[in-house]
């Protein structure tokens, strides 16, 4: 008799996940896509809470197969994963964290997004219960998009549809090395190895459950993991994609996601010597992939802050930290008849800090807030000078013909 292959595998490592892992198993069991169209591979990663005895009891009565694997402790996500994605048949998977739950239809919708567009990444439109989501990549439903294109790059969580092929294809595995990130390292390689990615975004198809016991978010003070996540993104990033405008634009992420919290309002309260730490751990970083076009692509107070991380002037942070904590706006000057807005956060036009003025430019998309902005004026300005100066050219070549 010949098995048909499933059209998706639902990989859930689980690990000390009672009782959330009730109504996570009770999202799959509600899923409309026929049953024999699905494997569930649960991993259970040594846990002692039931987590285990509760997926074998579901695997007995669930309507699609479910393989249950009991193993020690792993000490992270990417094990399981691992574990998973080796037993997978189908030919797509989903990785599905055993604290939240699939949104009615999830799986129906990802599978036939992905079959009709011919896509390798299918992100279903994500919503938190109890914390928060990404949000800036939900404005419409696209077949067809890839990380240059959207803002898919500010959603790298795991909790996405791939084609099985694809990862086979490159070896894709979770990095075990990495205790936090180490999700984003893996969606990212995706992103750009996909032969395009679609995006549900008129339907919710996963829900983030924050737990009450906030075992789903990486413990404080492991701060040096943040660089480790960090440092691993630049990498792939930077191996993947040539140096110019498009590696920029994907540098933002890690940047602003990743590096930039670590000189937030935390930094206030961290001993002299954890602040040295930072700018240590930070400064291979900066020296590497800080670049113009990242920073033209942040607002100021983001730009000013890892400028100084860049310049190694810790001295100076402290006060921009507390000011951009205080929530406080900071004060416009308009310059060039306008088309020029500086934001006069500190240390501005202080001879002693000799910040350039170009870190506290606005770009235009944070420009655009502040009375009497006039909007491509520099580039008006520019063409204009280039026209006259062609003219002059052009009728100095006239002349001398002549």
């Amino acid at each position: 008799m010949t098995v048909t292959q499933p059209d998706v595998s639902v990989i859930i490592g689980a690990y000390e996940a009672m009782p959330y892992l009730i109504e996570c198993l009770s999202s799959v069991e509600a899923q409309t896509i026929d049953p024999t169209r699905v494997e569930v591979i649960a991993v259970d990663d040594g846990s002692t809470d039931g987590t285990g005895q509760y997926l074998e009891e579901f695997a007995e009565r669930a309507p699609m197969h479910v393989l249950v694997i009991r193993q020690e402790n792993s000490g992270g996500p990417s094990g399981p994963r691992n574990v998973g994605l080796g037993k997978a048949t189908g030919r797509y998977v989903f990785f599905l964290d055993a604290d939240d739950r699939l949104g009615p239809e999830a799986l129906e919708r990802m599978v036939a997004m992905a079959d009709r567009a011919g896509t390798d990444v299918v992100l279903g439109k994500v919503e938190g219960v109890n914390r928060s989501a990404p949000k800036s990549m939900w404005g419409k439903t696209v077949e067809r998009t890839d990380v240059f294109s959207s803002n898919i790059k500010f959603t790298l969580s795991a909790q996405k549809l791939f084609r099985r092929a694809l990862l086979d294809r490159h070896g894709m595995r979770f990095d075990e090395s990495l205790f936090t990130g180490e999700d984003a390292l893996f969606t990212m390689e995706a992103y750009l190895r996909a032969d395009g990615v679609s995006v549900v975004a008129d339907h919710t198809c996963y829900y983030l459950v924050g737990r009450d016991d906030g075992k789903h978010v990486t413990k404080s003070g492991s701060y040096t993991l943040r660089f480790d996540s960090a440092r691993a993104l630049m990498n792939l990033i930077a191996e993947l994609v040539p140096a110019g405008g498009r590696r920029d634009q994907l540098m933002v992420r890690p940047f602003l996601v990743t590096l930039l919290p670590q000189f937030g309002p935390k930094y206030l309260t961290d001993s002299e010597e954890i602040r040295r730490h930072k700018f240590e751990l930070a400064k291979p970083l900066m020296d590497t992939y800080w670049t113009e076009g990242v920073a033209q692509r942040l607002k100021v107070h983001e730009r000013l802050r890892l400028h100084l991380v860049a310049e190694q002037r810790a001295e100076l942070l402290p006060d921009v930290v507390k000011f951009v904590k205080s929530k406080k706006q900071a004060a416009a000057l308009l310059e060039r008849k306008g088309r020029r807005v500086y934001l006069a956060y500190p240390h501005f036009r202080d001879r002693a800090a000799q910040v350039p003025d170009s870190v506290y430019l606005a770009e235009p998309r944070e420009a655009r807030a502040f009375p009497g902005y006039r909007e491509g004026g520099i580039d008006t300005f520019m063409r204009r000078a280039v026209r006259k100066a062609r003219r002059v050219l052009t009728s100095r070549e006239v002349r001398h013909a002549a």
